[in-house]
């Protein structure tokens, strides 16, 4: 085998890179696991080329490892970055930045192993399935640590990952991160009021209350996927977005043209919720979809109603899981108002390695403690939880 360096997926097959990102092998298809994760797809990553969100002056500089064997074939791969900046991760290490800054050293550039600017747990090795797949995600962690010295770089950061990679990765000696995020679960529903009647009486009540609301200005929801997403709808969601940034003093990571890039590339994987009112759109969310998940990712609105936020965000994405017989919707990072409305608290995790033995040391105490929190957070939320308790009346 052989580990290179490529600097843009032009360089890769599309069907080549896909094998590993999607692979069937039977380690990387656990329960649960969604086997066709969007953001790690070729077409999701080269959207993010073609548009410049990555590559250029975005501080994302692409250096995909690629292992091959002796005639070429690809056997694994990693989405992986040359980073000058820690913005886009939502995995925050600006602490860690500038404790060694102050120290005297040098945190960046890092290598960043992730799907850029998406808070989704998936694979993060890409190794295809074969009799050489334990070897290939070997080459894979070697080759990291090589990029990390030739490049200079402080530090190597996987972030949303899954098993086996995790288990793979703390044997390297890398350490573990854990956060927490909201995830609908699937439990059989055919219809929405299945699920509602899981929950506690007053909670059921509010959720309908709330849903009502949302829609009580005239407001109507459409579904676009596939044609139906044209370049003006696209207009009108790039708005909403831009609006959303600005409204959060940040800058968006996404341009238009990624939209269209995306859009024509993965049109069938998109899910987009637009509410419109008066014959025009003034609210969206855009989702992704992989084999068994729904995953929301940005929202944004020129309008404001009460609850539209939640009917879009959350509400649809149920009624969209349950029509299609998906098992889970990930509504993204943070937001513990996604409780009420029946997402539960999920444990995600990242793998660091730094080169640094004093910066590696002082960053294992710092998470061994901040596990503990996120364990005892994800307790408390649980049991903040709208679903009906043990010997309630259904």
């Amino acid at each position: 085998m052989r580990v290179r360096v490529a600097t843009s997926l032009k360089a890769v097959p599309a069907a080549a890179w896909n094998a590993c990102a999607w692979s069937d092998a039977p380690e990387r298809s656990p329960a649960g696991h969604d086997r066709e994760n969007p953001f790690i797809c070729h077409e999701f990553l080269r959207a993010l080329e073609e548009s410049g969100c990555v590559g250029g002056r975005s501080g994302w500089s692409p250096a995909y490892l690629l292992v091959e064997d002796e005639a070429g074939a690809l056997l694994a791969a990693t989405p992986s970055y040359l980073k000058s900046h820690s913005q886009g991760e939502y995995v925050f290490d600006h602490g860690w930045a500038d404790a060694y800054e102050r120290a005297g050293g040098r945190y960046y550039p890092k290598i960043q192993v992730a799907a850029p600017f998406t808070p989704a747990t998936g694979p993060r090795l890409l190794v295809a399935a074969g009799g050489r797949a334990k070897e290939a995600r070997a080459g894979l962690i070697a080759g990291l640590e090589a990029l990390r010295d030739q490049t200079e770089a402080s530090s190597v950061h996987v972030t949303f990952a899954q098993e086996p990679e995790i288990a793979s990765l703390r044997e390297a000696g890398y350490l573990e991160r854990h956060d927490l995020q909201f995830h609908w679960q699937n439990e059989g529903f055919s219809a929405y009021d299945d699920f509602l009647a899981t929950l506690a009486s007053r909670k059921r009540k509010a959720l309908k209350r709330e849903r009502r609301e949302a829609l009580s200005n005239g407001i109507t929801v459409e579904v676009l996927s596939g044609a139906d997403l044209t370049e003006a709808v696209w207009d009108d969601f790039h708005s909403f977005y831009e609006d959303t940034g600005a409204r959060k003093w940040g800058r968006p990571y996404l341009n238009r043209a990624f939209f269209s890039a995306v859009g024509t590339a993965m049109g069938e994987r998109i899910v987009l919720m637009m509410a419109k009112r008066e014959g025009r759109y003034i609210a969206g969310a855009i989702n992704f979809r992989g084999a068994n998940t729904l995953y929301g990712r940005n929202w944004g609105c020129v309008e404001d109603h009460p609850f539209l936020h939640f009917e879009l965000c959350y509400h649809r994405a149920i009624d969209y899981a349950i029509a299609h017989g998906l098992v889970r919707v990930e509504a993204g990072a943070q937001g513990e108002h996604k409780l009420a409305r029946g997402y539960r608290p999920v444990v995600t995790r990242s793998l660091h390695q730094l080169a640094d033995p004093g910066l590696q040391r002082a960053v294992a105490h710092f998470l061994t403690r901040e596990r503990q929190q996120i364990a005892q957070a994800q307790e408390a939320l649980a049991a903040e939880s709208p679903f009906r308790k043990a010997g309630d009346a259904p």
